[in-house]
């Protein structure tokens, strides 16, 4: 995890006096102003899924929670289970031993993340979903965003797509995200609900439907690598996040296809924002990851402290969802996405979320900037 300190305070945070910690190995660092766990541990414990299938669990994640503790004065171990999930239950195994008050995670699957869970439970620790609600987990809090939405949008935009291109009877393929991950699920959903009428309507035509094991890239561009060569007139692509679009393209290429064939994308990645001003991705959504990240510290801090949260301390409204699997209704946190196409990419980069110079560095994209007026 990067170290750096982001100075910036949390919008509604709760003032705590202390310095605040973060780790991303063994050693744990903890605030002066906060009671910790057994030994003086960090009071909140964090723990991320991965660092490969997309740039947020590496960077920008880590960033924006580290940046919305340290303004709360409030200690955390923040660790990452790079995408091992016996590493995730040994994570959340000595979490729960050093005495953390609260428990957040960013399940890799809901049985590991209800194992850890249950484990926390059972020692009266608060716990919270963050982003990836976990099948029959039972946390106490959710913090994520409308997941169905973002599925919706994505339709719409490749739905806006293929009408600019004057489209006829296209071949939609649709690349899901994991199988084991409730938000692939739900992405899925809010995308089939705009497609599904036009497949019904033989307005478009559906080709193959295939999810990608772990989000993992490089298997997203082998499946559909398969999939153009078992149906070669494929005209537009449903790919759930920014990475497994960017394998997509990378296979368009190949082909000579890209750029005439719309691709969907999430996450509002430098690579996808680079990818949609060459032409090469039609879309992608932002999913503004501060004010999850600070909603998610807030929620904590509130736990942890003992009070009930509100919207207000919270800073984001409180409303419920129902999980699925177990059929309870868990407390959501929940957090409106945003459409992002070649016209709008500068509000991403006026939220600070990506640099211009990173956007924009080399050729085209230098060029491609100036004529968007994206700075």
């Amino acid at each position: 995890m990067r170290r750096a300190l982001i100075a910036a305070a949390a919008t509604g945070l709760l003032a705590i006096t202390g310095a605040a910690g973060c780790t991303d190995g063994g050693d744990t660092a903890t605030g002066s102003g906060s009671k910790g766990g057994r030994s003086g541990a960090p009071p909140i414990g964090i723990i991320l899924p991965d660092t490969s299938t997309s740039q947020r669990w590496k960077v920008d994640d880590p960033k924006y929670l580290k940046a919305a503790f340290d303004a709360a004065g409030v200690a955390v171990d923040m660790q990452n289970a790079q995408g091992d999930k016996a590493r995730f239950a040994s994570l959340a195994d000595k979490m729960i031993n050093d005495g953390v008050k609260v428990l957040m995670i960013v399940n890799l699957d809901s049985p590991t993340g209800t194992a850890a869970l249950a484990k926390a439970r059972r020692a009266g620790i608060k716990t919270i979903d963050y982003d990836r609600l976990t099948l029959g987990g039972g946390a106490d809090y959710y913090v994520s965003f409308d997941n169905v939405k973002v599925g919706e949008l994505q339709g719409q935009g490749l739905i806006a797509c293929l009408s600019a291109q004057q489209a006829v009877n296209p071949i939609v393929a649709e690349l899901n995200g994991s199988p084991t991950d409730n938000n692939a699920t739900l992405f899925k959903q809010g995308y089939d609900s705009k497609l599904q009428p036009l497949y019904d309507d033989a307005k478009y035509m559906k080709g193959p439907d295939q999810a990608v094991p772990d989000w993992i890239n490089s298997e997203g561009g082998k499946i559909f690598e398969q999939m153009l060569q078992q149906w070669p007139r494929i005209r537009g692509v449903v790919a759930a996040n920014d990475g497994l679009a960017n394998a997509v393209i990378g296979v368009l290429k190949k082909n000579g296809m890209n750029g005439k064939v719309p691709v969907t994308g999430q996450d509002a990645t430098v690579d996808g924002l680079r990818n949609i001003l060459t032409g090469d991705q039609c879309l992608t959504v932002y999913k503004a990851i501060r004010p999850e990240a600070e909603a998610a510290a807030n929620l904590a801090v509130s736990l942890y402290r003992g009070e009930q949260p509100t919207a207000k301390t919270v800073g984001q409204p409180i409303g419920q969802i129902k999980d699925p699997e177990s059929g309870a209704y868990v407390p959501f946190v929940s957090l409106t996405p945003e459409l992002i196409t070649k016209g709008n990419i500068q509000h991403v980069i006026d939220d600070g979320f990506a640099d211009a110079k990173d956007v924009c560095r080399g050729d085209p994209y230098d060029r491609l900037c100036e004529e968007n007026n994206i700075n």
